[in-house]
Parts: structure tokens; sequence; C-alpha cells
């Protein structure tokens, strides 16, 4: 990517989308946003319960996340936000065309094996199930790409800056 890009990592809870965010945007020499921090409090307070967001819960999350990516359309940025459905995408790039998507993709039981050590987080396990159930991979028309998150943060990195550079 030759002109600096706003790219979305998108993913399921545990695929490592607030470690592997900044350390890509490191690696591009742009901010990183964390897509957790749009989120109202009674969003917070829902997934903490283990209750699934519906989508009327997502749609001024995804407005918000947006409005940020809009504001640093030629100026290149990171953010996370799982963007699970196709039509949750849409509307990211309703509000900021031209962003690029890396989705970290990854065997359900090595994400559910990270989730299970990671401390202060509010998105319990058992919401899993359902993240894997809306998941809507990236449609082969939507600019982005796929990256496994096998290996160590760094490398997740590296493997999504490489790929991105050679889209």
């Amino acid at each position: 990517m030759s002109t600096p890009h706003v790219v979305v990592v998108m993913g399921v809870a545990g695929t490592g989308k607030t470690t592997v965010g900044p350390l890509l945007a490191a690696r591009l020499g742009v901010p990183y946003a964390e897509g957790d921090d749009f989120h109202p409090p009674e969003n917070i307070a829902k997934m903490s319960s283990g209750t699934p967001l519906t989508d009327d819960d997502r749609w001024p999350w995804l407005d918000a996340i947006g409005a940020w990516a809009h504001g640093r359309a030629g100026r290149g940025g990171v953010v996370s936000c799982s963007a699970l459905k196709r039509g949750y995408r849409d509307r990211l790039r309703a509000a900021a065309p031209g962003l690029v998507f890396v989705h970290l993709t990854g065997d359900r039981a090595l994400i559910e094996d990270r989730m299970s050590h990671r401390e202060g987080h509010f998105m319990p396990t058992a919401l899993l199930d359902s993240q894997f159930a809306t998941l809507e991979p990236l449609g082969s028309d939507e600019a982005g790409v796929a990256v496994d998150v096998t290996g160590s943060p760094e490398e997740i990195a590296e493997r999504a800056a490489g790929a991105l550079a050679s889209r």
C-alpha cells in the first residue's frame, strides 16, 4: 500500500485485535485506535453479563469507529473492530470509503484458549460461539486480507503488514 490507508483489524473475540493492531500501526507508522473504547457503557455492561449485542446496540459503536476512520482518511490509521458481518463493514465503508480490512483468523480451540488466559477483558468465552455464528468472512469484492493468528503477535503483525503491502 503506497498511500496511507485506514486499516480495520477485524475478527472474532480473542483473535488478538487489541494486541496485533498497535503492532501493525507501528509497522505502518500510523496511529492506532482501540475499537472497544468506542463502545458506550451500556454495550460493555451487556457483554460483561454474557449477553450478545444486537445490531441496534452496534450501530452507534460502528458509527463512532467510522467517524474516527473518516477523520484519518489520507493520513492512515489502524483501528480494531470485530466487524463480523458484511453489513457492519459496509456501514464502516459508508463513513470512510477506502477502508482496508485485516481479518485475523484462527482455529476456534486456539482462540478459546487465548481468551481463557487473558485478564481484565469484558468479553467472556461464553460469547465465542455467538461470534463464530455471526462471522461473515471478507468477500472477494472487499478490500482486505485474511491473516492466520498462529504464532506470536509480532509474527502476526509482520504477516499482516506483508499481506497489505502485496495487495
